[in-house]
């Protein structure tokens, strides 16, 4: 049976935590790609950049940032230079996809997530386990979700944010892009772009 070969990028918590999403019936997984020539690992093997070049074979899953470093995603992702045929969707069995969901490339959903109907999620991005993404829920490119975040009904989440784990938002409001939401907080309202909010009920905290 043919086994696509497969590489995490970088060697991370999302990436480790990927491992237990990925069907081992269908993926070969070889390894870690990470920036960091001093990072190793007595599990795995960690590769620099190049493989990607003397492999074109190689199938990829990019999980890279943190609340630190969110908004640099885009450019860390594009700077792999590989097709987005090369990337793969990943969808832990655990987790709940409803009908009529539009999932796009390069995106990772942990174990114990349910997306509801009609909800569409774009391209790169991570969801991290027990979170509920409900119906008509728009999450735009690049946007990593915490762990048990609520995302109610027909909101829109814009591009290159992060919403920290224990969050809610409430339904038909619109995320601005790059907007990090702070762990545990109640989104009440919509939130410009390049917002920082936390707090229950959220505030904005700079712009």
């Amino acid at each position: 049976m043919y086994m696509k070969k497969l590489i995490i990028f970088p060697f991370n918590g999302n990436g480790i935590e990927a491992l237990d999403c990925i069907d081992d019936n269908e993926y070969d997984f070889m390894g870690f790609i990470d920036d960091n020539t001093t990072v190793t690992s007595s599990t795995y093997e960690i590769f620099p950049r190049t493989i990607l070049r003397k492999h074109p074979e190689i199938f990829m899953l990019a999980v890279p940032g943190s609340y630190q470093s969110y908004k640099k995603r885009a450019a860390i992702i594009s700077s792999l230079e590989i097709s987005k045929e090369r990337f793969i969707t990943v969808i832990h069995p655990k987790a709940t996809v409803g009908k009529h969901v539009q999932i796009g490339y390069n995106c990772l959903i942990m174990a114990g997530v349910v997306i509801t109907s009609n909800a569409k999620l774009h391209n790169h991005i991570c969801i991290l386990p027990n979170s509920v993404i409900h119906h008509d829920v728009n999450i735009e490119d690049y946007t990593l979700i915490g762990s048990n975040v609520l995302i109610a009904g027909s909101t829109n989440i814009g591009v290159n944010c992060y919403i920290g784990s224990g969050s809610n938002i409430i339904n038909g409001i619109h995320v601005g892009e790059r907007t990090l939401v702070g762990l545990g907080s109640n989104v009440l309202k919509s939130v410009p772009e390049n917002s920082k909010v936390a707090g229950n009920p959220a505030k904005v905290l700079t712009n």
